[in-house]
């Protein structure tokens, strides 16, 4: 198995340039970052442009599990334009929502408002009734936020799209003939059972290398991550911050060591998951 993995690790480095193990880009000015969309659309099979048409105030005695400081609404909105949602929608939609209070006392005016909404229907539910996914799935819409959305929702709809990751499975070292060479592989368990690997490479008088690689054995083609794409997310978001050490049993305590460094290695250049609100 390490034999197979080790000729096709070295098929796919005969293949790669120098390239960064990381590629930039630019942050957007908008507050909700890559990971907050993701973490909305991932959650929501129906995701709607919509403009409320009504606010209606539903009373504290009929809301008794309202959060403190929010009032809560029951809107009535129209569509404007479906994002995700197999099946379609009606031109109303109609859903409830917990908006916080200024310091006044006073809950937002949102009539007339656009929104992009995160929801699923409720069970049993047929009609033009949606619930939200979470209690902030009910965001400001722009335009430019509206193609960030859409651009995620590709992403995850993508046949090829990375799946979200449940563990790493194994983990081990193999040095290479010459010292200062080795080879880290890294198995990852995955929600819909497809696998995942990662790939750190290291040759003697070269920088060090990784790649991910979406299959059973690793892909000559494969690259680390672009930050902001669906499988950096998955990756700088949910990975654990050490790795386990059940992943190394059975390795050598060499091995093992250099293994948990090339895979600090990985989460250095994966960088951060910034979120402006709780997933």
């Amino acid at each position: 198995m390490r034999s197979f993995l080790m000729l096709a690790f070295t098929l796919f480095t005969t293949q790669i340039a120098v390239f960064p193990a990381f590629s930039q880009v630019m942050e957007e000015s908008d507050p909700l970052q890559y990971a907050d969309i993701a973490d909305l659309s991932a959650d929501a099979p129906i995701i709607i442009h919509v403009t409320v048409k009504e606010a209606i105030k539903v009373a504290p005695e009929r809301a008794p599990n309202a959060p403190a400081g929010t009032q809560r609404f029951y809107i009535i909105a129209s569509t404007n334009a479906l994002i995700r949602g197999q099946g379609g929608v009606g031109e109303t939609i109609r859903y409830v929502i917990d908006l916080p209070l200024d310091a006044r006392g006073r809950a937002p005016k949102i009539k007339k408002q656009p929104f992009i909404i995160f929801a699923r229907r409720p069970s049993g539910s047929t009609g033009d009734n949606v619930q939200l996914v979470a209690k902030d799935a009910q965001i400001g819409w722009t335009p430019a936020r509206e193609q960030r959305v859409r651009s995620v929702v590709r992403e995850l709809l993508d046949h090829d799209a990375p799946p979200a990751i449940s563990r790493i499975v194994s983990a081990f070292h193999v040095p290479g003939t010459v010292i200062g060479e080795g080879e880290t592989q890294i198995f990852m368990e995955t929600d819909s059972g497809s696998p995942i690997s990662i790939t750190v490479l290291k040759r003697d008088g070269q920088r060090k290398f990784w790649a991910v690689s979406l299959g059973e054995i690793v892909d000559e083609a494969a690259r680390a991550p672009v930050r902001n794409s669906l499988l950096w997310y998955r990756l700088a978001c949910f990975l654990p911050r050490q790795l386990p050490g059940s992943a190394l049993a059975g390795d050598r305590l060499a091995n093992a060591q250099q293994a948990r460094s090339d895979y600090q290695t990985v989460l250095n250049d994966l960088g951060s998951c910034p979120r402006s609100r709780q997933p």
